[in-house]
C-alpha cells in the first residue's frame, strides 16, 4: 500500500498555540438583513447603459492640470474603494494621498531615477517597443504637476490587538478589486487619473512614506483634471464579442 501523501497548508497552522485558531473576526459577529433598494427592471437596464457610456469615456491621462482637488472629493473616493470586498473580510489596503509639492517632488524623483534605468536596461527591448505607440519615457512631470497622487499600497499581513500576525488572504486579488473601484470614483466625479506600478521603487517610496514593512506600493495614481493640452492616442477597446462569452 502506498502511504497517504500529506498536503502542506498554504497558510500553514500554529499547532503550538490553541489561541492561534481564534478568528480575527468574533464568530458572535451578527447577521442583519440586507434590504437593497429595489428598482424596477427597465431601471436597471437603464442604469446599466448610462454607467457604461459614463466608463467607457475614460481614458489614462499624461497631462494634468493644476487646479486643486477638494478635499471632501479625495475623501469621497478613497471611502468608495475602501468598500470594496476582500478575502475574510482583511481590506489589505492603505492609501496615500499626497498633496504636499515637495513629498510629490520627492516621488517624482525616485520614480525618474529608478525609470531611467528601467528603460536602459531592466525592461526587455520588447516592452520598451510595445510603450513607444504611448509616448513613455523615464521623465514623469504629472507626478508634480497633477494636484494629487493616489498610492496604492497592499498589507501582506496586519496585527491582531492580541499581538498575532493576522493572515489577509487573496491580498493581491483585493486590492486590485479595490483600485478598479478607485478608478470608477474618479471616472464618475469628472477626474481623470494615470495607472502607473512603478517598477523597483517600493522600498523607496515606502521609506519615503514612513508604511510599514508589511506593506507593499501596487499602484501609483497621479489624479486631477486633464490639462487644456491633454492629448490621448486614438486606440479602440475589444468589442464585446471579444471579451463575453454566454454559456
Amino acid at each position: 500500500m502506498e502511504p497517504a501523501t500529506i498536503y502542506e497548508r498554504e497558510y500553514p497552522d500554529d499547532d503550538d498555540d490553541p489561541d492561534f485558531l481564534i478568528p480575527a473576526i468574533s464568530e458572535d459577529t451578527p447577521h442583519i438583513p440586507y434590504k437593497p433598494l429595489k428598482r424596477p427592471m427597465n431601471d436597471v437596464v437603464q442604469r446599466s447603459l448610462d454607467y457604461y457610456e459614463l466608463m467607457s469615456k475614460r481614458r489614462t491621462v499624461r497631462k494634468f492640470s493644476t487646479e486643486p482637488i477638494p478635499q471632501e472629493v479625495l475623501d469621497n473616493i478613497v471611502k468608495t474603494a475602501g468598500t470594496a470586498p476582500s478575502g475574510a473580510h482583511t481590506e489589505p489596503w492603505t492609501f496615500v494621498v499626497v498633496q504636499d509639492p515637495s513629498t510629490k517632488e520627492a516621488i517624482r524623483g525616485i520614480v525618474e531615477e529608478e525609470e531611467e534605468q528601467n528603460y536602459a536596461r531592466r525592461m526587455s527591448r520588447q516592452w520598451v517597443t510595445d510603450l513607444k505607440p504611448f509616448a513613455t519615457n523615464h521623465k514623469k512631470p504629472y507626478l508634480s504637476d497633477a494636484p494629487a497622487l493616489i498610492l496604492v499600497f497592499r498589507q501582506m499581513y496586519s496585527w491582531r490587538a492580541d499581538g498575532k500576525k493576522r493572515m489577509h488572504y487573496y491580498n493581491e486579488i483585493s486590492v486590485a478589486i479595490a483600485a478598479g473601484f478607485l478608478l470608477a470614483a474618479i471616472q464618475y466625479c469628472g477626474l481623470v487619473a494615470l495607472t502607473s506600478t512603478p517598477l523597483n521603487c517600493n522600498a523607496r517610496l515606502r521609506d519615503l512614506l514612513s508604511r510599514p514593512t508589511n506593506e507593499r506600493l501596487e499602484l501609483l495614481l497621479p489624479v486631477g483634471k486633464p490639462h487644456e493640452d491633454t492629448t490621448v492616442p486614438d486606440i479602440k477597446r475589444k468589442n464585446l464579442e471579444e471579451i463575453m462569452i454566454n454559456v
